[in-house]
């Protein structure tokens, strides 16, 4: 990334699947500054859906958005994969301010259509 971004508030994205976590750090207008994910952090194949290499790919981006001068985050994680209690360990670790910390999973509220009954 460009070393002259400088920002001091921003929000953290986190997507935990199964196979993969993802982080995106953003400036308030949303615009993505820094990124990462566990294939990008160097973990291939079932290493990537590891809590360590969550923990790994989060600490990598989150060194990188703190020397470009964040000090400040709001941090949204998606998702039910293993790098969720992994990313929060880290950014309570960091010297960063977590303002605020919340969960938008997408819950289904009726689902999809259920399929048809066989006839028998």
């Amino acid at each position: 990334m460009a070393d002259d971004i400088r920002f001091k508030k921003g929000k953290i994205y986190i997507t935990a699947t199964f196979n993969n976590t993802l982080i995106s750090i953003t400036d308030q207008k949303g615009q993505v500054k820094f990124w990462g994910s566990t294939g990008a952090a160097g973990f291939k194949g079932s290493r990537k859906s590891t809590p360590f290499a969550a923990t790994s790919a989060i600490d990598q981006v989150v060194q990188r958005a703190k020397a470009a001068g964040l000090s400040e985050v709001e941090v949204l994680i998606k998702g039910p994969g293993p790098g969720r209690d992994a990313a929060l360990r880290v950014l309570r670790n960091s010297a960063i301010k977590v303002t605020l910390l919340a969960d938008v999973t997408p819950i289904p509220h009726n689902g999809c259509r259920p399929k048809k009954r066989k006839h028998g």
